[in-house]
């Protein structure tokens, strides 16, 4: 590199040290959810000692008792509720973000009836690089369908297949994943994330066979924050799929 472009590197350097050492002065978590004092609560009481937390966790900051039982290791700790998603129990919840809070917003959403033929799609979308790419949308106001409504979340892993059965059996028509890039090339903020969010979906089979829906009103989509502009076709696409699946049977129910 030429002088400008070495001078342009260490900027770039300072900068990305600032942040964590303020936010270690001041106690506060470093990176990527900055200026969060939250740490995941868990209920030991119920606790099964099933270990889906501790083997799913990506920074091993849960440690395990000889009975198994998770212990947090708050040092290694970056929020991203994986542990939260990962547990059957539903027994780890963080004070502002838990299984019941986004259950609470997915059930505060209007589902029209079958009869007004309006579709309702829900999105949840990673806060680290769909959710941002939502927003990247909005300031150039450039438009998708009005069917849709989007719930961000901390990373796609932290989702509890409970928040997809909810919806369906409340008669959504579709749920739309967007989440990190992942693979050799991942984007995740939390290393693999999105990439377990997949491998969980395929449990979710059942799930919809229960209830006697079409797999197709479910699906997940990578999207890096660099791809922004693709997203309303994304979104488009997958709402004209499920109009042309035809409403869902449990709507008004």
């Amino acid at each position: 590199m030429d002088s400008a472009q070495a001078e342009q590197d260490a900027w770039g350097a300072m900068m990305k040290a600032v942040q964590p050492i303020e936010m270690a002065v001041q106690g506060q978590a470093l990176h990527p959810r900055a200026g969060d004092l939250s740490y995941p609560i868990f209920q030991l009481q119920r606790c099964t000692q099933c270990k889906r937390c501790t083997e799913e966790c990506p920074f091993g900051s849960l440690d395990e008792d000889e009975k198994g039982t998770p212990k947090l290791n708050v040092y290694r700790c970056r929020r991203c509720g994986i542990c939260m998603g990962a547990c059957p129990e539903r027994i780890v919840s963080f004070k502002n973000y838990s299984i019941d809070i986004i259950a609470s917003m997915i059930k505060s959403i209007e589902v029209p009836e079958e009869d007004e033929e309006k579709p309702r799609v829900l999105i949840l979308a990673c806060e680290n690089d769909a959710y941002p790419a939502l927003d990247a949308l909005g300031q150039r106001r450039l438009q998708y369908d009005l069917s849709v409504r989007i719930i961000p979340v901390r990373c796609l892993r932290s989702m509890n297949i409970v928040w997809i059965a909810d919806a369906l059996a409340r008669g959504f028509d579709g749920v739309l994943l967007l989440g990190c890039k992942f693979g050799e090339d991942y984007q995740c903020h939390f290393v693999k994330g999105s990439e377990l969010a997949k491998k969980r979906l395929e449990n979710v089979a059942e799930t919809l066979q229960r209830l006697q829906l079409e797999t197709e009103r479910l699906r997940l989509v990578e999207m890096p924050i660099n791809e922004w502009g693709t997203l309303p076709a994304v979104i488009d696409n997958f709402v004209q799929k499920v109009r042309e699946i035809g409403p869902n049977p449990y709507k008004g129910l």
